[in-house]
């Protein structure tokens, strides 16, 4: 079984907890600490204070008083109760503070809101209630988001496979990395401190074993709170909740009526918290109400048929949705193997491709093309005194700066390193010299911050010609005489513009 450290490659660097979590956890862990110790530390984040009274207040925990303070919040709920509700509010929002693209962030928060509220009320149900439940419930899935950002383009692949297969998640995780999300969450929940009655429940929370134990009691609430969760906010609704009703009255006698109003509890308190995560509900209802609208949509049709019907419905529109989302994620992956990953152009290999295209299209139809080519003078010198991460935002600027001049047909590449190419379609060499004197003029008006100093940079540039009624040249003619060109320039005091005519 590979390990959280087996999965990590290059220089992905785990995200830490943030400040004000990290004093909470070491707060609580010393001997002598008071209320009010925890207190000043979460009221020193004013976001978060507000967050915590207003759950403190909801009808999730149902108070006799209200609490108008940290301190009286402590006081009623206990410490660990409201140390695991800041936690679960500072990790979530640092985790959606870093979204990014090609991962349904908002999804993911959804889900695990309504994993944690079902994980609370389901530990109530059973006599298994503690005060970790919540956390435990929110955080068990972290290890997909941990996974993605590891190694997103493969971890895309697996939530693809999972759409397509139907299979387990976890299954073809196991496939592709030798691990799962929840064995990757619980040594992440460890290294951040987190309490083993948090982090061992979520390592076994898709395999909780036979024995009721304290450790696999937990690990199998947290499973039965991901199924309500998948219900809720996945496929099969009937078929997940069918599944909880027998597995609840199997081990623990749970009626079927006591299951349905857990779940519907689970909707209604779900739609209460979603507010104080800043997430956005949706169409989310109670069980029993989707039941009851699809009962009064189909009037005289007897109950049986009515969840036949609903089944197709949501496998319909799963399989459009998933037709969709394929087209959506397919051309961004069209466009991330096109584009260069530092400065949005296009990358060598593109360039290349469209060449060819275009020398042939110019012979087809006798229509002019022209080539700038250049290259970003004293780069190395940029690197040595502000350092690489300064030299790849000074490659950024520079992309930016040629975006904007461009017109929409023109492509602009990253040839290599420092170096740039631009294609431009319809032009002949007099009209490309202006483009690219306007193009190093603007590079040249670029001031770049870095270390509170300003960059100044300049390029040397070399721009080719052709005319298909001139003598008939091939792509790698073109581009060395832009080349030449470019070297002409830089030998000439750089900062300057060279040109090849070809014509």
């Amino acid at each position: 079984m590979k390990s959280y450290e087996d999965l990590v490659r290059g220089d992905f660097q785990l995200p830490s907890l943030p400040e004000v979590a990290m004093r909470i956890l070491e707060t609580v862990k010393q001997e002598n600490f008071s209320f009010n110790d925890l207190g000043r530390i979460i009221s020193s984040d004013p976001g978060l204070t507000a967050k915590i009274l207003k759950m403190a207040n909801s009808s999730f925990y149902g108070l006799t008083q209200k609490a108008s303070t940290i301190e009286k919040a402590v006081s009623i709920l206990g410490v660990t109760a409201l140390k695991n509700v800041a936690l679960s509010f500072v990790i979530s929002r640092e985790f959606r503070k870093n979204a990014s693209i090609g991962f349904d962030f908002d999804y993911y928060w959804k889900r695990a809101v309504t994993a944690a509220i079902a994980a609370d009320l389901t530990g109530k149900l059973i006599s298994a209630r503690n005060d970790d439940l919540f956390v435990a419930g929110l955080l068990m899935d972290i290890g997909v988001i941990i996974m993605y950002m590891t190694r997103p383009e493969e971890y895309l692949q697996v939530i693809y496979e999972k759409k397509l297969t139907g299979l387990p998640t976890e299954r073809i995780e196991n496939g592709f990395f030798g691990i799962d999300h929840s064995r990757v969450g619980a040594e992440v929940l460890k290294k951040w401190g987190l309490s083993e009655m948090i982090y061992s429940p979520v390592g076994l929370h898709h395999e909780p074993g036979q024995k009721l134990n304290k450790s696999n009691k937990a690990a199998m609430v947290l499973n039965f709170a991901d199924t309500i969760s998948s219900a809720y906010h996945g496929s099969k609704k009937n078929y997940k909740i069918q599944s909880i009703r027998q597995a609840l009255e199997k081990h623990f006698g749970i009626l079927e009526k006591q299951t349905d109003r857990l779940i519907d509890s689970v909707a209604e308190k779900s739609l209460e918290i979603f507010s104080f995560f800043d997430i956005h509900p949706g169409d989310m209802k109670p069980y029993s109400q989707i039941l009851q609208e699809a009962n009064e949509e189909l009037g005289r049709l007897v109950f049986s048929y009515e969840q036949l019907l609903m089944n197709f419905k949501e496998e319909k529109e799963r399989a459009e949705a998933l037709a969709k989302e394929l087209k959506e994620k397919n051309e961004l992956l069209r466009n991330l193997s096109v584009r260069d990953g530092l400065t949005g152009l296009f990358n060598h290999k593109y360039f290349q491709e469209f060449l060819d295209q275009e020398l042939c299209r110019s012979l087809r139809y006798k229509r002019p093309f022209s080539l700038i080519m250049f290259d970003l003078d004293h780069f190395k010198k940029i690197n040595d005194s502000f350092g690489h991460r300064t030299g790849d935002i000074v490659l950024q600027k520079i992309g930016e700066a040629v975006l904007a001049l461009i017109r929409k047909n023109d492509v602009a590449a990253r040839y290599g390193g420092e170096e740039f190419v631009v294609v431009l379609p319809e032009t002949d060499l007099k009209g490309c010299r202006v483009i690219a004197e306007r193009m190093r003029k603007s590079i040249e008006q670029l001031a770049i911050p870095a270390d509170s100093k300003t960059i100044k940079v300049t390029v040397s540039m070399g721009i080719s010609g052709y005319h298909p009624e001139a003598k008939e040249k091939t792509k790698a003619q073109l581009i060395d005489a832009a080349d030449s060109a470019m070297y002409q320039a830089k030998q000439s005091g750089r900062n300057k513009l060279g040109v090849a005519n070809f014509q």
